[in-house]
């Protein structure tokens, strides 16, 4: 067995300045053909690859390179096509692949979720759709264009059979369905054997979640088969985003290397790499840097860690990599021109992190002093960023001592603030809005370029906002809403515009990462102590209710959305982090109130994905996040009606501390899961104002009016109509403008539909 030093799990797709996304865009838009967009999605997979060649890495990841979604990749090499869209077998077409990922004229677009506990989105496989077929093997497609093109030997990623499975819908019985896919993952194996492959990353994510033994049973099954079929292949079991629970079976199971991520929960896999050793037979990927976050490696510290781990698994027998893919990461920092000295030098993204692991590579073959001058330089970096005054605001850490004296409840529950805002905003049954945003029109990103540049001045900007909202607002009262929004048209990204006007956070120029599709987002830098500055939505809300007597929204995110949509600040614990962005936002909650706003809707898209990978770490990160929550929004009056929005996951994990957060109203993102969601309040009770996204707002086609009136009829089957309320699943910043406003005219002639229903059965 040939062991490599260095590796990668996986690269960003997107390009250093988001060529990846344009090119996509450009196709659906029908700018550019067929061909043509597949040589350039090519010549971008090649640079990548080249990229890490040229750093140094030796076990270059290939097949990790996707057009849209490396699950939906997976699904489609075993011809997992949905019955509603057009498939006759064989390798499925390019229009089909992006039919399933964005839906069709007359097909939904598969459903779409979180990732683990990631911001990255992936398309759900439906298993009772078709029985699994290998229709084109993809790794070994992508080996050879590797080794053909550019000499590399590349080592081949596959998601693993047992965690596609868990991560799909539609199936009873995941031992019977995994065993139907193993002869596939088998012929896999066999055709990169025969092509002299050497190692294949085989990633099971899914083993740093809490697994039962059946399921631990199934793994020890399932590569025992997997190892017999192609001997010659070294299996590279990966795991990342966690520690591993039952160490001693997972590190035994048939294969020839097992990745480990040594950064989340670092201590516990530490702690079962001493405790119970390391087979001498396998090779030990260590994941020590960090793939999810931005910070320069304190490379001191690493290389002391890679000692305490090579006093386990002798050097010969280890990998370094880092702790998961780099997909989660921009590309490279060297683009960043304009950040302040003492932050650019404290930053890493992914080219940076595979310099630092060529770097840990090289001071443990050869020795530390061989890297000391880049552990010195790391070692200084990080310490100047700590003892800066970012990182020492002197108000914001007297405040957080004064946290305990805050009051973080709302002055009476719900059942007595409920009639009094019902005699408040004398709104219709089943009233009618939206989630916030409005589409966000080639125009309007001009314009904010333009006011960015320079070249329109503040009073210029604020006029063409101010006319975007207006238009919106007349729009808005002749569909017949029945509370409004102003749009958010001077908002670059729901996380981005809070970070740009609060203290303690840092955007970059091209910071980018891959949300879902061609959505790519750019987190904030979350470097210092957070505070409040000035205002930073009162005057466009305000306007926004002086044109109409319909109640506006206030729209603000949430402090945990904030957190996990940004990199966070390593220092201090995070939730110390949410707690100061807590504060900001309730004083903004406040200036809201004391202007007339009585409406405010504070969304945490993000609260369920933040949520661990472990069972028996859910309480602490639940109570914290209700915590922050409380902490922003509970200082209002009994008649000002607090609004929060959820992305749909798995609801019934964390009904309780949705409950606990005590809003008035929450709308979740369900249009693509409706069945499943609602069986969640058939064993639970929710007893607040609540609205099930009745429309998917991630496709670009119009939902039928039959369509919609199902969904709400559905939905009050198992809920109270008095305080159900009918809003799209998301918001429409990415949709166009007659798309929308023909689809938010099914919506309300749907919810006039029901409402009469509901009136004459009274």
């Amino acid at each position: 067995m040939e062991t490599m030093k260095s590796s990668n799990l996986g690269y960003p797709r997107i390009g250093e300045k988001r060529e990846w996304k344009k090119t996509l865009e450009q196709f659906w838009a029908g700018k550019i053909e067929k061909e043509s967009f597949l040589k350039k999605m090519e010549e971008m997979r090649l640079q990548h690859l080249q990229k890490q060649k040229d750093q140094g890495i030796d076990l270059i990841p290939v097949g990790d390179f996707s057009l849209y979604d490396h699950v939906l990749d997976t699904a489609v090499m075993f011809g997992l096509v949905p019955k509603r869209f057009d498939y006759s077998g064989g390798e499925v077409s390019l229009e089909t692949y992006f039919e399933i990922a964005r839906g069709s004229k007359d097909a939904v677009a598969a459903e779409m979720t979180k990732w683990f506990n990631t911001n990255y989105h992936y398309i759900v496989p439906e298993l009772d759709q078709a029985a699994p077929t290998l229709v084109e093997n993809r790794p070994l497609q992508f080996y050879k264009e590797a080794k053909q093109k550019l000499g590399i030997e590349g080592k081949p990623v596959i998601l693993g059979p047992i965690t596609f499975v868990k991560l799909s819908k539609g199936y009873s019985s995941l031992k019977e369905v995994v065993q139907q896919f193993v002869p596939f993952y088998k012929e896999i194996l066999r055709e990169l054997q025969a092509e002299g492959v050497s190692w294949v990353q085989i990633d099971e994510p899914i083993l740093a979640t809490s697994l039962s033994k059946e399921e631990l049973d199934l793994f020890a099954d399932v590569y025992q088969q997997l190892n017999k079929a192609a001997p010659d292949v070294n299996i590279l079991l990966q795991t990342y985003f966690d520690s591993i629970d039952h160490y001693e079976v997972i590190t035994s199971l048939p294969v020839q290397g097992i990745g480990l991520d040594f950064i989340h929960d670092r201590r516990e896999n530490l702690a079962s790499l001493k405790k119970f050793g390391f087979p001498e037979e396998k090779v030990l990927a260590a994941g020590i840097l960090d793939g999810r976050n931005i910070w320069r490696a304190n490379l001191d510290e690493k290389t002391t860690l890679l000692s305490e781990i090579a006093e386990i698994v002798s050097k010969d027998r280890l990998i370094i990599q880092p702790s998961a893919s780099l997909l989660h990461v921009p590309v490279t920092v060297e683009s960043e021109d304009t950040l302040e000295e003492v932050l650019k030098n404290a930053l890493s993204f992914a080219d940076e992190k595979l310099h630092e692991v060529v770097l840990l590579t090289k001071g443990l073959h050869l020795g530390k002093d061989s890297i000391l001058e880049e552990i010195t330089a790391s070692t200084e970096a990080m310490k100047t960023l700590n003892e800066s005054t970012f990182r020492n605001n002197q108000q914001v850490q007297n405040d957080m001592q004064k946290l305990a004296s805050v009051r973080a409840e709302r002055e009476v529950p719900f059942n007595i603030r409920q009639p009094i805002q019902e005699t408040t905003f004398q709104l219709p049954l089943l009233p009618t809005t939206t989630i916030g945003s409005f589409p966000q029109t080639q125009e309007v990103r001009r314009q904010r370029q333009l006011w960015r540049k320079g070249e329109l001045t503040d009073v210029e900007y604020e006029k063409y906002i101010n006319a975007e909202i207006k238009k919106w607002i007349e729009i808005q009262e002749k569909l017949g809403l029945d509370v409004f929004v102003h749009g958010e048209f001077e908002r670059t990204d729901m996380v981005e515009y809070f970070g740009e006007k609060l203290a303690g956070f840092q955007f970059t120029k091209f910071g980018w990462v891959q949300s879902y599709g061609s959505r790519c987002v750019k987190p904030p830098l979350i470097y210092g102590d957070v505070s409040f500055q000035d205002p930073m939505t009162v005057k466009e809300t305000v306007y926004a209710q002086s044109l109409t007597t319909k109640p506006v929204k206030g729209m603000l995110t949430g402090p945990i959305t904030i957190l996990n949509w940004s990199f966070v600040r390593d220092d201090i614990s995070h939730f110390e982090v949410a707690n100061q962005i807590a504060l900001a936002l309730r004083k903004e909650v406040e200036l809201l109130e004391e202007n007339g706003i009585s409406m405010i809707q504070v969304d945490e898209p993000a609260l369920r994905e933040g949520l661990p990978l472990k069972h028996e770490n859910w309480d602490s990160y639940l109570n914290a996040a209700v915590y922050a929550f409380k902490l922003a929004t509970t200082s209002v009056r009994n008649e000002t009606q607090i609004h929060t929005h959820m992305c749909y996951a798995n609801f019934e994990d964390i009904i309780d501390a949705i409950n606990a957060l005590d809003a008035d109203v929450i709308s979740i993102e369900t249009s693509r899961s409706h069945g499943e969601l609602l069986s969640a309040f058939e064993d639970n009770t929710y007893d607040k104002g609540i609205g099930l996204g009745v429309y998917d707002i991630h496709s670009p086609r119009v939902p039928a009016l039959e369509e919609i009136t199902k969904n709400i009829e559905r939905a009050l089957q198992v809920l109270e109509p008095k305080l159900f309320w009918i809003n799209p699943d998301c918001g429409l910043k990415t949709r166009g403008l007659k798309e929308t406003v023909t689809a938010l005219e099914v919506m309300v002639e749907a919810a006039e539909q029901v409402r009469e229903k509901l009136v004459v059965k009274k």
